[in-house]
């Protein structure tokens, strides 16, 4: 059961961080003029990614760990919060690449659309870490 809680504690750290970007990190950063949001968003980006990666890893791989040794349900929430992993990959990291290779003369309307683009991928992700958190408070119980 301590694998699972270990789980259970990462995913809420994972759904935590990630609420936090949808609700106050990145709605401030879309105050700022554009070139300077931008620049914000590549240097958060930097230290954020390898972060929640992590932590979906982290988390994903203790809970089938704990589905193993304890109950089946901790499997379920595992594969939710690894899920992060490929929905990354397929639909957040396009947007990422072409703001990463996003220049200082970005033209605005363009790069603005591209970050509202990104926040709600982003949301996605939140959601993916709360749904897997709430799985595995179920598979605590």
């Amino acid at each position: 059961m301590a694998l699972g809680l270990f789980a259970l504690a990462i995913a809420a750290v994972f759904s935590g961080a990630a609420i936090y970007i949808n609700i106050a990190e990145h709605p401030a950063r879309m105050r700022l003029p554009i070139e300077a949001a931008l620049s914000q968003w590549k240097a958060s980006y930097q230290r954020a990614a390898l972060m929640q990666a992590g932590l979906a890893l982290l988390g994903g791989l203790a809970a089938i760990g704990a589905a193993a040794a304890d109950d089946w349900r901790f499997l379920i929430g595992g594969a939710v919060l690894l899920a992060n992993w490929p929905f990354t990959y397929f639909a957040v990291m396009p947007v990422n690449k072409r703001l990463l290779a996003s220049g200082e003369a970005a033209i605005e309307e363009e790069a603005r659309a591209m970050l509202q683009r990104w926040a709600l991928l982003h949301a996605v992700r939140s959601m993916l870490g709360v749904l897997a958190m709430l799985l595995l408070i179920w598979a605590a119980l």
